[in-house]
Order: C-alpha cells, then sequence, then structure tokens
C-alpha cells in the first residue's frame, strides 16, 4: 500500500479537490460557518417561559403554611410579531456572507494550486531542456577531444569544452532543485509533508480559446463572491434598518396564575403587560441613522468593488491574449529558426568550417530559445487561471 501511494499520479483535477479538501484555511473557514448557522438558530429562539410563585400574608418570614394569599402560575414574553423572524433573517444573511467569504478562499485556494502545479511542469521541462543541454555539451566535448587528438584543434578548443560541459551539469543540478522547490510548494497547498513524494500529469500547452472581455466583466460582476458578499451585506443592514423601526412596536408579557385567599375561595388571573412607548424616538433613532449611513458606505463600496475588478478582469485578459501572441511566435518562427541554425552550425564544425565558440553560441541560442517557450506556455496557463480567479468560474473551453 505505501509504495502503491508513493507512485500515484495526480492531475491538476484532483490537486485542486484534494487541496479544497484538506487546507486548514478552508476548514476553518467551515467551522465559522457552522458557528454562523447556530446562531441563526439562537437569533430565533423563543424566550423561555417563567415559573411564578407568590406567598404574601405571611404571619411569620417563611411561615409558607400560614399563607393568607399565593399565586402560583406561568408566563410567557410574546415578540410582536414579524421581529423574530426578522431577526433570524439577520442572521442567516450574516451566515451567507461567511459562506462568500469561504467561496472567495476556495478561488483563491484553486488559484494557488494551479500556479503551482503548472510551476511544477514548467520546472520539470526546464530540467528536461538542461538536460538536453548536458547532452548536447557533452557531445560537443567527444568532438573537440576527438579533433584535438587528430590536431585539428588547438588545447584551448578541447579545453572550452570541458568548461561548456562542466556549467551544463551544473545547470541540471539547479534545475533539479527547482523541482524539488516546486514539489515542495504544492506539497504545502496540498496540506501534504513538504517534501512527501509527488508525481503529477499534465501538460503545460494549453489550447487557445476564445475571449470576450465584455462579456467576461459582466460574468466576473455577477459571479464574484466579493460582489455576492456585499450585496449581502446591504441587504443585512436593510434589514437591520427595519428591524430598528419594528422595535417602536411593544413585545408582550402574557401570564396566567391560580390565586388562592386563606377562607375565600381559589381564582384565576390572567395577566397581559407591554411597555409603553413615551420616548419611542429616542432609543433606535441612532440604530436607524447608523443603518442608513452603513448603506450608503457599502453601495460606494460596491461601486468601487465593480471598478476595481472591471480593472483586474481586463489586465488578466491582456496578459492572457499576449501570452498566447508570444506562443505563437515560438512555435511559428523563433523554435525552427533556432533549431535550423545549430543544426547547420553543428555541421560547419564537424566539417572544420566554424570552430567551438561559434557552436556553443548556437547551443545556447536554441536552449534559451525553448527554456522562453516553456516560460510562454506557464505564462499563457497562469493567465488563465488568473482570468478564471478574476470572474470568480471555471472558463469554458480552458479545460485543465
Amino acid at each position: 500500500m505505501g509504495q502503491a501511494a508513493e507512485k500515484e499520479v495526480l492531475t491538476l483535477d484532483e490537486c485542486i479537490t484534494l487541496a479544497i479538501q484538506q487546507n486548514p484555511l478552508i476548514l476553518s473557514s467551515l467551522q465559522q460557518y457552522n458557528a454562523s448557522l447556530a446562531r441563526v438558530n439562537q437569533a430565533k429562539a423563543i424566550p423561555q417561559p417563567s415559573i411564578n410563585w407568590d406567598s404574601d400574608l405571611q404571619p411569620k418570614l417563611f411561615d409558607f403554611k400560614g399563607t393568607g394569599e399565593w399565586y402560583f402560575g406561568i408566563s410567557q414574553s410574546v415578540e410582536f410579531p414579524g421581529k423574530r423572524h426578522l431577526r433570524g433573517k439577520i442572521a442567516s444573511k450574516e451566515a451567507n456572507q461567511f459562506l462568500q467569504e469561504i467561496e472567495l478562499l476556495k478561488i483563491d485556494i484553486v488559484f494557488q494550486v494551479k500556479q503551482a502545479f503548472y510551476g511544477l511542469l514548467l520546472s520539470q521541462e526546464k530540467l528536461r531542456y538542461a538536460q538536453q543541454n548536458l547532452d548536447l555539451a557533452q557531445d560537443y566535448l567527444k568532438k573537440a577531444e576527438l579533433k584535438f587528438d587528430a590536431g585539428d584543434v588547438a588545447k584551448v578548443e578541447a579545453l572550452r569544452a570541458k568548461v561548456e560541459a562542466s556549467k551544463a551539469a551544473n545547470e541540471v543540478r539547479i534545475a533539479n532543485n527547482d523541482v524539488r522547490l516546486a514539489k515542495a510548494m504544492l506539497n504545502f497547498l496540498l496540506a501534504r509533508k513538504k517534501y512527501a513524494p509527488l508525481e503529477i500529469k499534465g501538460n503545460l500547452k494549453r489550447a487557445p480559446i476564445s475571449l470576450d472581455v465584455d462579456n467576461l466583466v459582466e460574468r466576473a460582476l455577477s459571479f464574484r463572491p466579493e460582489m455576492k458578499g456585499i450585496n449581502i451585506a446591504i441587504e443585512r443592514e436593510k434589514l437591520s434598518k427595519k428591524q430598528a423601526y419594528m422595535s417602536y412596536l411593544p413585545d408582550f408579557e402574557l401570564g396566567i396564575n391560580k390565586h388562592r385567599v386563606l377562607g375565600e375561595g381559589e381564582w384565576w388571573d390572567f395577566t397581559l403587560s407591554f411597555p409603553i412607548p413615551l420616548f419611542f424616538w429616542q432609543p433606535k433613532k441612532g440604530e436607524i441613522a447608523e443603518a442608513e449611513a452603513n448603506i450608503r458606505s457599502l453601495e460606494k463600496e460596491s461601486e468601487h468593488l465593480g471598478n476595481a475588478i472591471t480593472l483586474e478582469v481586463e489586465e488578466a485578459h491582456m496578459t492572457a491574449v499576449t501570452a498566447n501572441n508570444q506562443i505563437r511566435l515560438f512555435e511559428d518562427e523563433i523554435l525552427t529558426q533556432a533549431e535550423e541554425v545549430y543544426n547547420m552550425f553543428l555541421f560547419s564544425y564537424q566539417e572544420g568550417e566554424i570552430g567551438g565558440i561559434e557552436l556553443i553560441d548556437a547551443r545556447r541560442t536554441l536552449i534559451e530559445a525553448r527554456t522562453s517557450y516553456a516560460d510562454a506556455l506557464f505564462n499563457y496557463g497562469a493567465a488563465l487561471a488568473a482570468l478564471e480567479k478574476s470572474i470568480g468560474q471555471k472558463l469554458e473551453g480552458a479545460g485543465r
């Protein structure tokens, strides 16, 4: 079982699922959301009834047997209709705000996982190119040593080849370390041990998708959890304002008592009491003003947030378009030209027409082109991930 677990290969979707299921911040937020749901039940709770017993006309202190008159009954506070329901709705809005915060956290975690996943793919791709560079450098070293042994080149040519092979081997070691660090970052986001065995399956190459910036902005303004959260906050403040107005309406106290007078008999009493709002304009005037100010503040905040989200989407869209154009440039021109130049210089070196410096430059240009192409693929994938984060949902046709 342990060996099978070590060989497990994770896709991007599986990494995202693990992160959402295991990330401590999300688990903590879910518990806070459960606590907010519990507060909804608390807000809707009905006041507890009271049992009343009154012993009067005692001949001596605590002479309950000689009581001349006593009352025994039950009383219940009854809120004005609608108050309890309104209080529950306010608590529900607060719970919904927690839910939107969780959704926002999930979106951010998914974005980080995608970046780390693509970062690991990029590191592995650069390791592959570093190994290719080492193979080419070692091939150049063998050819240079053969030429030196044959007397066709000076000793400096063979020394230069050894230096290049050593540099290429060091670049492989650096690339291996980058892969190790990239795995540690992904493990961290998956709530796993930092250096636990990790293998992933995926491709940096992404199919280009059509992006309509106006449609993306519209979707972002509709789906972003922050926008939903601030709209819920406005609704909550409006309910708080209504609650302040309803506080002017009186609550009731109902009571039923059995009343006994010594030597005269027993009776039933019914009581109804409620406060007289002689100073009704004082208690809740401040709360109403506060709610109105909060509503105006949240509306301005919503306007600012909408502008910020629009800018974020437009920037992410432009970044994705630019990255895609770079990929096309590499595929249509740069990669092919770099490979042709290297092969031409390699042939010329073997024929003795050029020296090793020209071949080294051509090899470096080829490796740099391949590495830059991998960077462009990563940038496009990361840009699409940022665009999905900016609109709060997955892009159609983006795939994973």
